[in-house]
C-alpha cells in the first residue's frame, strides 16, 4: 500500500536539525568531570591501573546520529536509519533526541514492512511519552501497521480487530488531531472487514440449512455492524432464514425494516418476493423483536 501523507512523520521530525545540542553536550560533559575529578587523584601513581586501563570510544553528538538516521530513511537505507536511530536511543536516552528517536525507529519499522517490530516500538512511544505532541502519530503509525495486515475475509480477523482498536484510541485519545478523522476512516473500512466475514460464515450455515447458526452470525452484523456495506444483505438473510424456521414475524420486522430504511434496496426487493412465496403479504415491524430494538439503539 502506498505511503499515504499522514502516515510520514511531522515535519518537527523530518527536518534536519542544526548542531544545537552542544550546550547539553557540554553540561553532560562537565557533571562526568566533577564526577571523576575526585576519583582521579588516589589512582594517579597506580601503575596497575595506568596499565590495564581500558579505552572506551566517546558518545558520538545526538544531533549527528539522528540526521544520519534521516538521511538513511530518505534514502530508503530502512535497516541503516533503524541503527543510527538505536544508537541516538543507546547513547542518548533521556534527551528530546531520544524522544523523537524511539518514534523514527517505529517509523523505519513501519515503511520497511516490519510491522510487528513497529507496532512494539509505537506502544513504548506512547507509554514513555504519553503527552508528548506525538503520541497521536506514533498511535497513528500502531493502528496502520494492524490495518496493513488485514486479511481477506477467509481468514481470522484478529488482526482486523486489532487495528480497529488503535484507531479507537487514536480518535478517543486525541480526537483534535490531525490523525483523528483518517483514524475513523481505516475504522469504518476494518469494520466493513469483520461484517463481511460475518456475512460468510452466515451464509455457509444457511446453505447448509443451519438456520439458526445463520441466524446468529447475521445478527452480528445488524447489531454491531449497521453502518458497513453488509446490512441490507443481512436484513434480507433474516427474512430467508425466520421463513424457513416458518417465524414469520421475525421475517416480517426484518422486512419491514428493510423496506423502511432501503425502500430501493435490490435486497428489499428479494425480500418481498421471498415472502410473498411463503404466503405472508405484509411486512410489519414487530417492536418487541430484537431486530427493530437493535435499529432504535442506533436510530432513535
Amino acid at each position: 500500500m502506498p505511503v499515504q501523507t499522514l502516515e510520514r512523520p511531522p515535519m518537527s521530525l523530518r527536518t534536519p536539525s542544526h548542531p544545537s545540542s552542544a550546550r547539553g553536550r557540554g553540561l553532560r560533559s562537565a557533571l562526568l568531570l566533577a564526577v571523576a575529578l575526585p576519583l582521579m587523584a588516589p589512582l594517579a601513581g597506580c601503575s596497575y591501573f595506568n596499565s590495564n586501563k581500558e579505552e572506551f570510544a566517546p558518545d558520538e553528538p545526538a544531533d549527528k546520529l539522528y540526521n544520519e538516521g534521516l538521511s538513511n530513511l530518505n534514502a530508503g537505507s530502512y535497516d541503516e536509519a533503524k541503527k543510527k536511530f538505536a544508537e541516538v536511543d543507546r547513547q542518548h536516552p533521556y534527551t528530546e533526541w531520544g524522544r523523537k528517536s524511539v518514534l523514527m525507529t517505529t517509523y523505519a519499522n513501519y515503511r520497511s514492512g516490519a510491522y510487528t517490530e513497529a507496532i512494539t516500538n509505537g506502544n513504548r512511544y506512547v507509554q514513555l511519552h504519553p503527552t508528548s505532541p506525538d503520541a497521536a502519530y506514533a498511535q497513528y503509525l500502531i493502528g496502520m501497521s494492524y490495518y496493513n495486515q488485514v486479511p481477506d475475509i477467509s481468514r481470522d480477523q484478529e488482526r482486523t480487530a486489532k487495528a480497529i482498536a488503535a484507531f479507537d484510541e487514536v480518535q478517543r485519545r486525541w480526537p483534535e488531531s490531525e490523525y483523528a478523522a483518517e483514524a475513523r476512516k481505516k475504522m469504518q473500512i476494518a469494520r466493513d472487514q469483520l461484517a463481511g466475514k460475518e456475512m460468510q460464515v452466515g451464509r455457509f450455515y444457511l446453505a447448509r440449512r443451519d438456520y439458526t447458526g445463520a441466524i446468529n452470525r447475521f445478527r452480528v452484523v445488524v447489531s454491531q455492524y449497521q453502518q458497513t456495506r453488509h446490512i441490507e444483505e443481512a436484513l434480507h438473510r433474516l427474512v430467508e432464514a425466520y421463513l424457513a424456521l416458518g417465524i414469520a414475524a421475525e421475517a416480517q420486522t426484518a422486512a419491514a425494516i428493510l423496506g423502511h430504511n432501503f425502500p430501493d434496496s435490490e435486497w428489499y426487493k428479494r425480500s418481498y418476493a421471498l415472502m410473498n412465496q411463503g404466503g405472508v403479504q405484509q411486512a410489519q415491524e414487530n417492536t418487541g423483536s430484537w431486530i427493530s430494538r437493535a435499529f432504535r439503539g442506533v436510530t432513535g
